[in-house]
């Protein structure tokens, strides 16, 4: 078994997965925050959409957190776990209701809403890969990141 192979079986996620996760994660942000900036609404509006976004990408991330922790026996409170799954809804709930209710057309409100979407699944997978390489680091100290060669080095 290569070095590799041995890594994806430890847990570690693949290079092509952690950087398709972060590009995933800049491309919708990129384009969600540029149409936000060249968009022709309110401050309050562009105020609105950022907040929820932000909301969206934090409540996020504290899911995969959570679920994760308790998946692994690390404690996580009944209170943080619905909370996050609360915060999650409700950043869902306001982009819905906020783009059924603008006045844009109906492109912009998709091209907003994929935006978003995409945003929330990738900075989910950003953190799972986040994680993964703790993780990984952390049971397998001996084992080096994998260079620009795409083979570990094991020292």
């Amino acid at each position: 078994m290569t070095d590799v192979h041995a890594q994806q079986m430890l847990g570690r996620p693949t290079g092509a997965f952690v950087g398709a996760s972060w590009v995933a994660l800049g491309l919708g942000a990129s384009v969600y925050f540029i149409g936000l900036y060249n968009a022709h609404m309110t401050l309050a509006e562009k105020g609105f959409y950022l907040s929820v976004f932000l909301l969206g990408l934090f409540a996020a991330i504290s899911v995969q957190k959570a679920v994760r922790d308790r998946a692994e026996d690390i404690p996580v409170t009944g209170a943080y776990l619905g909370v996050a799954w609360g915060m999650l809804l409700v950043a869902l709930a306001l982009m819905s209701v906020g783009l059924w209710n603008a006045e844009l057309l109906l492109s912009e409100k998709g091209f907003y809403g994929i935006g978003f979407a995409m945003s929330l699944f990738a900075v989910v997978a950003v953190q799972k890969n986040v994680r993964d390489l703790a993780a990984f680091r952390n049971v397998h100290p001996d084992i080096a990141p994998v260079e620009h060669t795409g083979y570990p080095t094991i020292g």
